[in-house]
């Protein structure tokens, strides 16, 4: 549950990355929480863009199928546990609902599906059809005043920390990988970025330990002091500062 919710910040953070007028974004997830379609609904809204829904309709004994099939093919597929509290969860999409539409329906295993299905041509020329002053079959989403914001809000903020901090870490692992788990001394992960300089060998659960307590205080810090950073380049400059404290060689 813990990593889903992670993953689902991760998607919704890439696509208010994302939005533009000019882009076409496919958000090719699950999406199977309402709750979570109506937060991606409400960032083309902030972004004054058209949204809508494409739902392939798959009855559970197919899913059960493909999930086999997948296994059999790839070595990977959902276990019988995730796969249960997914169909439990499952939230069907519903047009009456505003961040549900207009909703684009597909039946794979009644129609197939291929480029020339009707419902792919109908969502691709509703996403792609240009619209003037007297167009009433595509609605582009307006913005409120709730929802306009600055680019980088503090979700994003948070994304770029965790993305950073991860950045360095995994650094750090493989060059102590390379030098057979000494010390890391006169690292440089980019010309513009602080040398990291460790005394000693560190595991991974200590830097994991580390990091989770570095995005903790710097997110403690912003509510009195200046907001965490929103750029990855001052992510990693500040983690690699802490490092060097924490567990430099001075």
């Amino acid at each position: 549950m813990v990593s889903e919710k992670n993953l689902r910040g991760v998607l919704r953070s890439e696509v208010d990355r994302s939005l533009s007028k000019d882009n076409i974004i496919i958000v090719d997830s699950l999406n199977s929480i309402k709750g979570y379609r109506y937060e991606l609904w409400c960032l083309a809204r902030a972004a004054g863009i058209r949204h809508c829904v494409l739902y392939c309709d798959v009855e559970e004994a197919h899913c059960r199928k493909w999930n086999i099939e997948r296994m059999e093919k790839d070595g990977i597929s959902y276990n019988d546990g995730i796969f249960e509290d997914l169909v439990r969860r499952f939230e069907r999409p519903d047009s009456r609902n505003r961040w549900d539409s207009p909703l684009f329906e597909l039946w794979p295993f009644k129609d197939g599906i291929d480029k020339s299905s009707s419902a792919i041509v109908d969502l691709v020329s509703y996403i792609t059809k240009k619209v003037d002053s007297k167009t009433r079959d595509v609605k582009i989403l307006q913005p409120t005043i709730a929802t306009q914001s600055a680019r980088f809000s503090e979700a994003n903020s948070l994304y770029e920390m965790d993305r950073a901090t991860q950045e360095v870490t995994s650094a750090i692992v493989e060059a102590q990988s390379l030098a057979m788990g000494g010390p890391v001394t006169g690292l440089s992960i980019s010309h513009d970025l602080p040398i990291i300089n460790i005394s000693r060998s560190v595991g991974l659960p200590e830097l994991r330990r580390l990091r989770k307590t570095f995005i903790k205080l710097t997110g403690q810090s912003s509510l009195s002091g200046p907001p965490p950073p929103s750029d990855a380049d001052s992510a990693k400059r500040m983690f690699i500062d802490y490092l060097n404290r924490e567990i430099g060689s001075g």
